[in-house]
């Protein structure tokens, strides 16, 4: 192909944001189609393709569970074709826990897509599992919206998606609380609880690993030290092997009990030290709903 295409494949569970991420990417200037049957995707990227217009054309492309199931099964196998021929191509997967996907529903009074003939909102979740477990697999980039609001996962469409440069890995480092749950996005989960926890100490409560006082805190533990060399040793080393494995993105997950003060610190302090090889490095804090997103 003589021009190169920029093809983004939205898929996920009903409920978990995808017509939310196929209306940013529209505003960031990609064309849309939502609920394109499989089997027709290579068509309508080679469409895309002949239109006259720019040197790259920006095309997004919304495919669900009401697809014929043998498409899902061959759609990973054709966005490898797709890659071969030089279409810069990511499956974008959207996921949410499924008390949080009732809860959208029931707020909401929609209906499930597969929930027909009466069937039981719960059993159509799992079901809707079941039928998008390959495209799950096969995602470049799963997306627990589960505590998101539209405007973080526009933010995270924007800073991860739109503005990543072609062949380079895009790091999310995510702190968490274990008292709520590990975020269904991680590609490594490293836990603080061992640590030393500024929670006990009265005058740092009420703060967060984002302040100054905590920092130093936590800085003088040899503990919280020790944690941190092994954990940048283990990225430094394991990183670039991501990278000639062309991976496009890494979710780094950092928790502690209630992700609010260590985790919160390590995945600042490990992302200062990625930020010198790697200039696309995200933190999100997932405990701090006022302070959550930052960017490089």
């Amino acid at each position: 192909m003589s021009r190169e295409l920029r093809l983004i494949i939205v898929s996920g569970l009903s409920g978990s944001g995808k017509s939310v991420a196929l209306h940013v990417l529209e505003d960031l200037g990609y064309y849309c189609i939502d609920n394109l049957p499989a089997a027709l995707l290579k068509s309508a990227v080679h469409e895309a393709h002949s239109k006259q217009g720019s040197a790259a054309e920006l095309l997004a492309v919304g495919v669900d569970a009401r697809n014929r199931p043998q498409d899902l099964e061959s759609l990973p196998g054709l966005v490898t074709d797709l890659k071969e021929q030089g279409v810069r191509t990511d499956i974008i997967f959207l996921d949410a826990t499924d008390e949080v996907l009732l809860q959208r529903y029931s707020e909401s009074r929609r209906r499930h897509p597969l929930a027909h003939q009466g069937a039981e909102l719960r059993k159509a979740i799992e079901t809707e599992r079941e039928i998008l477990t390959q495209i799950n697999d096969a995602a470049d980039l799963i997306i627990d919206t589960s505590t998101s609001s539209i405007y973080e996962l526009a933010d995270v469409l924007r800073e991860r998606v739109d503005r990543r440069q072609h062949n380079s890995l895009s790091v999310l480092i995510e702190s968490f609380g274990y008292k709520y749950r590990i975020p269904a996005d991680a590609d490594f989960v490293f836990d603080m609880r061992c640590l030393p926890n500024p929670y006990w100490t009265i005058e740092l409560r009420g703060l967060t690993g984002l302040d100054d006082e905590v920092v130093e805190f936590l800085n003088a533990q040899e503990m919280f030290i020790a944690m941190y060399d092994d954990i940048a040793a283990f990225l430094d080393r394991w990183i670039p092997r991501f990278e000639d494995a062309h991976r496009g993105y890494l979710t780094i997950a950092i928790g502690c009990t209630g992700g609010q003060h260590r985790s919160v610190c390590m995945a600042e302090k490990l992302a200062a030290v990625l930020r010198v090889k790697n200039s696309s490095v995200l933190t999100r804090h997932n405990s701090l709903p006022q302070l959550r997103n930052h960017s490089n």
